[in-house]
């Protein structure tokens, strides 16, 4: 069974930082992009940062990039994203997400809120 564990988020005043963990189970991240997504209050889920076990390939939205750093450790089955100069507009669920770019399954993570004050 495959779970995929989120934690880290809080409440930070802006310009802060936060890391978020995601613990993986029940899958090899040889086979899965990780990634992270966030979804703010009426607003769609949108793509925040992603990376492949071959690493380091990365990539991120424009609007977290420069500021956000995703990556992963192998040995722990952890997926992290350091989340630096944190401004109110990254308030949102945050969500970690495992994808294997051959087969298509998709696996989500429950997310954890990240809060940034003004």
């Amino acid at each position: 069974q495959v779970q995929l564990v989120e934690s880290g988020g809080g409440l930070v005043q802006a310009g802060g930082s936060l890391r978020l963990s995601c613990a993986v189970s029940g899958l090899s991240f040889r086979n899965y992009r990780m990634g992270w997504y966030r979804q703010a209050p009426g607003k769609e889920r949108e793509f925040a940062a992603a990376i492949s076990w071959s690493g380091p390939d990365t990539s991120y939205a424009d609007s977290v990039k420069g500021r956000f750093t995703i990556s992963e450790d192998n040995a722990k089955n952890m997926v992290y994203l350091q989340m630096n100069s944190l401004q109110p507009e990254d308030t949102a669920i945050y969500y970690c997400r495992a994808r294997n770019a051959l087969r298509g399954d998709t696996y989500w993570g429950q997310g954890t809120q990240v809060t940034v004050s003004s």
